[in-house]
């Protein structure tokens, strides 16, 4: 189904004594883009997140932002640094023998000192983290995915209607195609009567001109084309797959040959056809920059 690249998905999620809050918001872009805000100490994961995040887009530029609080106390674990003790004591009966004073020292005394004595908490397992933090991406992500896809139905049905109409306007053009030939010969018989001042005529040398001129400004092999990539992108609109970059470009063909039908063209309802298919044509450009 297509997707539109806009969306947004909101999670909370409590578990194995985290709180993990997960914002995504997707915008336009032409290639997948990520950006990750979280706290640093986890920044480790975000490797992993933009994988979980590939999984769901192909195209788009997506803004995460994840906030992960400890809801459960961890355990502190005491720290005592006996080298730096033994040093302490060291440098202090060192000092007190230089000075003549006394040594004693209580071993109270030494843990007052700085650095002896520190608090560490708990080391976290970063793959339960990480447990926490993919349930809070899927769930966001699932949420962002609803509102990618209603909104790139209501694109897709949109690019639809506009390529059903493109269709009936180059049904136009090659059913006035077929007339322009003998309208150019009736108007090459009457100028040249009216130079000549009389209806004496040279018939072969008319159809010769004719001829040549049914030649340079035919259109049917850009008719086929374009009957062929309007059929192609009707196709597109029904497929599960990021389709995208292949309609922009199948877009850029029709206006190429389009763009040369209007070159060849030497009739004015052709021309006004013209214009009105690069218009269609334009409009669904635009809304294929929307869509995944």
């Amino acid at each position: 189904m297509v997707k539109s690249m806009t969306g947004f998905g909101k999670s909370q999620i409590n578990d194995c004594g985290y709180q993990v809050t997960c914002e995504i918001k997707s915008v336009n872009h032409r290639f997948f883009d990520s950006y990750i805000r979280m706290p640093r100490r986890y920044s480790i994961l975000e490797d992993q997140i933009n994988k979980e995040l590939k999984r769901y887009v192909k195209r788009g530029r997506l803004e995460t932002s994840i906030n992960v609080e400890k809801i459960e106390a961890s355990e502190s674990i005491l720290k005592v640094d006996k080298d730096l003790v033994i040093a302490y004591h060291n440098y202090l009966k060192e000092i007190a023998e230089n000075l003549n004073i006394s040594d004693e020292i209580k071993v109270i005394d030494l843990f007052r000192l700085p650095e002896v004595i520190r608090l560490e908490a708990e080391k976290e397992d970063l793959d339960i983290v990480w447990q926490v933090i993919r349930q809070a991406v899927d769930t966001s992500m699932e949420s962002l995915l609803g509102m990618r896809l209603k909104e790139g139905q209501n694109l897709a049905q949109d690019i639809v209607n506009r390529n059903m109409q493109i269709l009936y306007m180059v049904e136009q053009l090659e059913e006035r195609s077929s007339a322009v030939v003998p309208l150019y010969r009736d108007k090459l018989r009457a100028r040249i009567a009216e130079l000549a001042g009389a209806e004496i005529l040279d018939e072969q040398r008319l159809m010769q001109e004719a001829a040549i001129l049914a030649d340079k400004s035919s259109i049917t092999e850009e008719i086929v084309r374009l009957k062929s990539h309007i059929g192609h992108l009707g196709e597109l609109m029904t497929s599960e797959d990021a389709v995208g970059r292949k309609c922009d470009f199948l877009v850029q063909e029709m206006l190429r040959e389009i763009n040369t039908v209007a070159s060849k063209a030497n009739d004015l309802k052709i021309s006004k056809i013209v214009i009105e298919v690069k218009t269609e044509l334009e409009k669904i450009r635009e809304q294929l920059q929307n869509i995944e």
